[in-house]
């Protein structure tokens, strides 16, 4: 093997300008690795053919001069991203042989620039979980290990697949979806880079929907530069999509300067867990160290209603995820349960929901359901709604008081054994996304960026959170602490 999947997006870019490297080179070595990833269980689709033919088309653009940058890339794209002719099934039983007869806005965006699609990545069934163990396609196996042991880890969820294949160098870049966290926890556990963009930054068109007001796409990539070329290709406006932005995208990546200079970077005092693990706390504050060396300005700031996102959280993505689900019933595509004597229409869609939706899924839609019910709706979810609105009032008044930025860890901890939180009460799952949340029920920009390694060799991260439509600068930010940091661990190979 070549090992050219080892190349970040702007290594392949570069050489492949210079004609030094063909897309076929590339997308042969990721073929090769995907094909020896099995005990990953990373990729739950592949579209070789596909993606042999996109790569010849993409040596001949390349060729011709002028090619945008994510021109013959290889990418891996999440489950839940509809892609024409693809099976698209959102990591559920329910939408078993479901192939779209559309693409994805964003994906279409990727095609359009030249990019070449490797296959599907396994998930969280319907984005939901922090483990990506909730999957019908099964859970994926992080390439991580702790230093001496043989224990299959979690990659992260829900978008753990793309984390895994990012982070094995299956391939160069992946899509990925943020609704909690699902983008930077991952990113965190394998110890790649992950960008949640601000809301309505990236086209939602095409993507099953989970919890409509907080889904966003986002890109996970080796590196901040990889991220911020990959994110640029995936922005845009979208008429589509009635919560897309018609803003102009910047060149994200030529705002990494590293200097940042004169900016103020918040530290939360509220993101101090009284159990946070001591290795969290010490790359917390190296990492605001590293940007003070840097020339940044850290001042301590408080969101004091931060202690009660996670419950809000819980009740608005679940209301939403039971609107949003509802049209899972079997009679236009998907899992259809078999029928029995004396079933009407009613019974079918109950059987078939049952069969087709996993413990997770059901348990959120249940939660969902109640919440919006007649006599709970004003004291669960409009109640939740008005504490995000205090969450993103917190965040604004830190903002407008001058700071540029926030830095809190991107995780409570490094990634956990598959398995460990089974026998634990959910909520205890649930906490991995703290710090994470905040930012979604606050539609900001968040940044996971690997920065350091724990005690028993797991990677660990830092998260930094922008102002809306700020991800150029907070790039840049994330930029200079990737660089202070110098990670560039990988995963010993076992698979």
């Amino acid at each position: 093997m070549s090992e050219f999947s080892k190349l970040t997006i702007a290594e392949a870019r570069d050489k492949m300008r210079a004609g030094d490297l063909r897309s076929t080179e590339i997308t042969d070595d990721c073929i090769k690795a995907i094909e020896g990833s099995n005990a990953l269980n990373a990729f739950c689709a592949d579209s070789f053919d596909i993606a042999r033919d996109q790569a010849k088309a993409a040596d001949t653009r390349i060729s011709a001069g002028g090619a945008p940058d994510m021109c013959g890339i290889p990418l891996g794209i999440k489950d839940l991203f509809c892609t024409k002719g693809v099976a698209s099934q959102a990591g559920s039983k329910i939408l078993t042989g479901f192939k779209p007869e559309y693409e994805s806005t964003i994906t279409q965006g990727l095609w359009d620039r030249g990019a070449v699609m490797l296959g599907k990545l396994n998930m969280d069934e319907f984005a939901m979980g922090s483990s990506n163990e909730t999957s019908t396609y099964g859970p994926v196996v992080s390439p991580w290990r702790k230093s001496g042991s043989n224990m299959d880890l979690t990659p992260g969820g829900s978008s753990g697949g793309s984390a895994a294949a990012v982070s094995a160098d299956l391939c160069l870049g992946a899509t990925g979806t943020d609704t909690g966290g699902s983008i930077r926890q991952p990113a965190a556990f394998t110890g790649i880079v992950g960008i949640k963009p601000t809301y309505g930054r990236c086209s939602r068109w095409g993507i099953v929907a989970f919890a409509s007001s907080l889904d966003q796409a986002g890109p996970m990539t080796k590196t901040v530069r990889d991220g911020a070329i990959m994110l640029e290709a995936m922005c845009g406006h979208d008429a589509k999509d009635s919560t897309s932005a018609d803003l102009v995208v910047p060149n994200f990546e030529a705002a990494l300067s590293g200097d940042i200079r004169g900016k103020k970077i918040g530290i939360p005092k509220e993101y101090r867990l009284d159990a946070m693990p001591e290795e969290i706390e010490k790359l917390w504050l190296n990492g605001a160290d590293m940007l003070r060396d840097a020339g940044a300005e850290i001042v301590d700031v408080t969101l004091p209603h931060t202690k009660y996102a996670l419950p809000a959280y819980y009740v608005i993505a679940p209301a939403e995820a039971s609107s949003n689900l509802a049209r899972y019933d079997g009679v236009r595509y998907g899992h259809r349960a078999t029928p029995q004597k004396g079933d009407g229409i009613t019974q079918m869609y109950e059987r078939t929901r049952a069969e087709g939706f996993g413990p997770e899924v059901q348990r959120r839609v249940m939660i969902g359901t109640y919440v919006l019910s007649a006599g709970f709706y004003d004291a669960y979810y409009r109640r939740a709604q008005r504490v995000r609105t205090l969450i993103k009032q917190d965040f604004e008044t830190v903002f407008n008081d001058g700071v540029d930025m926030i830095l809190t860890p991107a995780t409570p901890s490094a990634a956990f054994g598959l398995g460990a939180m089974q026998d634990v009460d959910p909520i205890e799952m649930y906490l991995n996304d703290v710090f994470t949340v905040t930012v979604n029920l606050a539609g900001l920009p968040g940044v996971a960026v690997p920065t350091g390694i724990d005690k028993d060799g797991l990677p660990l991260a830092l998260q930094l959170i922008g102002r809306p439509w700020q991800e150029a600068d907070m790039l840049n930010s994330a930029y200079a602490l990737e660089q202070a940091a110098g990670f560039v661990s990988k995963p010993e190979k076992w698979w």
